[in-house]
């Protein structure tokens, strides 16, 4: 069985020996960058399961490089963790806004890194959906390429918000309470807050129109055919 890969950036160095390390540690096969730039042409290559991004980099950031990341079609899939000393709200919004599947504060043990690792990675099998046609607008889920097309025009979503709109889709018009996407989408092992649902819903919105997604105040989201 073959090694799950985990790509670290950081410009630290310090930071990426001491988390290298520790992953090393457990099985994993690991691959350094000091700068977002690096990160790329060392991630088309390596093809990892995972990146682990610091935020605050020189030249390139961490924001910048994720979105080049889901940019690109080889890569746009793969896992992005931010962790980083940045803890405020707003940017984890950013972070979740450029395409992150986890945000996870520094400092933190290595213990428990390697937990939220092993659950990311636990989860990177994604929500159980099936290629489906939702009535009345056209919109085909395609499992296989990990695709949607709506009315004709087929749309690459980042990998949770796909899963997203797989759930929601897959029941027209039931709630689905903020509990019920999480443990879907994220799963119980993956701690992740309500704003990433929101982030991810208002996107799913922009890209494929307000109309369907319906907020339930205080339960959760529907999507109405």
């Amino acid at each position: 069985m073959s090694k799950q890969k985990i790509l670290l950036v950081d410009d630290e160095q310090d930071i990426l020996d001491l988390i290298g390390f520790n992953l090393e540690k457990e099985g994993f096969d690991i691959q350094t960058a000091s700068n977002g730039k690096q990160a790329l042409d060392i991630a088309r290559k390596f093809l990892p399961d995972l990146v682990l991004l610091d935020v605050m980099m020189p030249g390139m950031d961490g924001m910048e490089t994720c979105r080049e990341l889901r940019d690109d079609a080889q890569l746009k899939n793969v896992l992005i963790a931010f962790l980083t000393a940045r803890s405020e709200d707003y940017s984890q919004i950013a972070g979740f806004d450029a395409g992150a599947d986890d945000y996870i504060s520094k400092p933190i043990k290595p213990r428990v890194l390697v937990s939220r690792v092993k659950a990311l990675l636990r989860r990177n099998t994604g929500a159980e959906v099936e290629i489906k046609e939702v009535p009345l607008h056209g919109i085909v889920i395609d499992k296989e390429r990990y695709v949607v097309i709506k009315d004709g025009i087929q749309l690459n979503l980042p990998k949770k918000e796909f899963e997203l709109l797989a759930l929601l889709t897959s029941a027209p018009g039931r709630v689905f309470t903020r509990e019920n996407i999480l443990a879907s989408v994220w799963g119980n092992d993956v701690i992740v807050g309500d704003r990433t649902i929101d982030v991810h819903i208002r996107k799913l919105r922009e890209k494929l129109g307000d109309d369907n997604f319906k907020t339930v105040k205080g339960v959760g989201y529907k999507f109405e055919p």
